[in-house]
């Protein structure tokens, strides 16, 4: 990420902002977004770079929907031609700028943290998922073949939604008590991107053959592989785990 070409550029009342993007999740539907841009050509690699939103409106901003395989928009890709951004210092309310100028990699692991850690992935989403789950098996699960072992995947569903539910209000009583998210939301990134997974192969697995068919679930299925990407990669995140939470020494690159 620290290696991004999009720039910002100092102008009278604020910057121009100008680069590309494929994956901007839900800009399809979005009124704002945000994004790094480096402000500073020659600073070090994780220096130099300012967080800034931005009104997908405004002149200048391309939203190009992609189509997923069930052919909805669900992210765009962005393309910013010298888009004005106001900075102002005499009207700071109306600043596009989060954070310090040139300090935007600081704002954006903040930002990554919560969304791994605590506000991506609210417990009422994976508690529903488990109250339909539990009645799909409750209807279906005489017509499952005993090694499909339903029975037990259900119920590590139940326990896991669970647990992040108690998760969760562990995290905001530590926030509340001035506490800060840490490197162990990355642990939570990986728990609830494996569990939705599993649970929505888990309902299909109920359904049998009508899975194929039925709308019901396949949304839901469809979206949870894109867990382990979005938020940061699985893969990153267990290297994150690894080095920065046990000590483990860095792998060959």
């Amino acid at each position: 990420l620290a290696s991004l070409r999009s720039t910002a550029t100092r102008t009278e009342g604020g910057w121009l902002l100008n680069g590309q993007k494929t994956w901007s999740s839900r800009s399809s539907f979005a009124d704002w977004a945000f994004g790094l841009f480096r402000s500073d050509r020659d600073a070090q690699r994780h220096k130099g770079i300012t967080y800034f939103m931005f009104d997908l409106r405004s002149p200048g901003v391309t939203v190009r929907p992609i189509a997923q395989l069930d052919g909805e928009p669900g992210f765009a890709e962005l393309f910013l031609e010298n888009v004005f951004v106001p900075d102002d210092p005499a009207n700071p309310a109306e600043s596009g700028v989060i954070g310090e100028v040139n300090n935007g990699w600081r704002v954006a692991m903040s930002t990554a943290a919560n969304e791994r850690g605590l506000s991506l992935r609210a417990p009422g989403r994976f508690l529903a998922t488990t109250d339909r789950l539990v009645d799909l098996w409750k209807r279906n699960r005489t017509e499952v073949p005993a090694a499909a072992d339903v029975d037990r995947r259900v119920a590590d569903a139940w326990i896991g939604s669970r647990a992040y539910e108690l998760s969760t209000y562990q995290t905001v009583s530590r926030l509340a008590a001035g506490g800060q998210l840490g490197m162990e939301s990355s642990i939570n990134k990986v728990f609830w991107s494996q569990w939705d997974i599993a649970a929505q192969e888990t309902a299909l697995d109920l359904q049998g053959t009508d899975a194929e068919i039925a709308d019901e679930w396949t949304d839901g299925y469809l979206f949870s592989l894109s867990g382990p990407i979005y938020a940061g990669t699985n893969e990153i995140q267990r290297n994150v785990i690894a080095e920065r939470l046990l000590g483990l020494p860095r792998g060959d690159r």
